[in-house]
């Protein structure tokens, strides 16, 4: 596969630049695996319910952070600095044409990911996404630590997944992540101190290459 990191780019225009790939491996392309962060945006998915956003959309704005509507599953998500998105862009024609399985095995690369830091995390049946208990709530929990949501045309997927290393917690007060009453944790919060993004990234990449070969 084709691994790119796109650094700290706005949403609209890396959703652009995805767009760009999704064709090129419709075309014939390797896969490509996109890296990046994105300035404070909340993108809402297909399902998203009124009530997930908790303010009104002209004062979140005022706020510094984007609203922006996507075509992928799921309810309202957040993305911000300190976030790390990773956007495979795969031929789901080389691996069964399984969209279920496809978001499965995201899900167990999400958690080998978070295993790598020391951190064990679950998925849980009817939710996309990762969960970890929080030690310091005294097992009540679980609180997500990774969003999953994906798009596919003519069975190539994009969008992906939204990894909280460093990310500003407080932002997600704006909503109801994916339209859960949940609270969101983030690596750093869990480690108790920063975790590099240099250090994510390799693992992102080794984690992907296991389970795509």
């Amino acid at each position: 596969m084709i691994v790119e990191d796109w650094g700290l780019v706005n949403y609209a225009d890396g959703f652009e630049r995805q767009k760009k790939c999704v064709q090129s491996v419709i075309d014939g392309a390797e896969d490509h695996l996109v890296l990046c962060e994105h300035p404070p945006v909340l993108t809402l998915g297909r399902q998203t319910h009124p009530e997930s956003l908790l303010y009104q959309r002209k004062e979140i704005q005022e706020r510094g952070v984007a609203v922006e509507h996507v075509d992928r599953g799921g309810d309202v998500t957040l993305h911000a600095p300190g976030q790390l998105v990773v956007y495979p862009v795969f031929d789901l024609n080389k691996y069964g044409k399984d969209l279920k399985v496809y978001m499965e095995t995201l899900e167990e690369v999400a958690v080998d990911l978070l295993k790598n830091f020391g951190i064990l995390a679950i998925s849980i049946s009817g939710q996309r996404g990762v969960f970890v208990e929080d030690p310091a709530k005294g097992g009540v929990g679980p609180d997500k630590i990774i969003s999953i949501g994906v798009g596919v045309r003519k069975w190539v997927t994009y969008h992906g997944l939204g990894i909280n290393v460093n990310t500003d917690l407080s932002l997600f007060n704006l909503i109801k992540p994916c339209g859960l009453d949940v609270r969101m944790t983030s690596m750093q919060k869990l480690k108790g101190h920063s975790v590099p993004m240099g250090d994510v990234k390799a693992k992102v990449i080794e984690r992907f290459q296991e389970h795509f070969s």
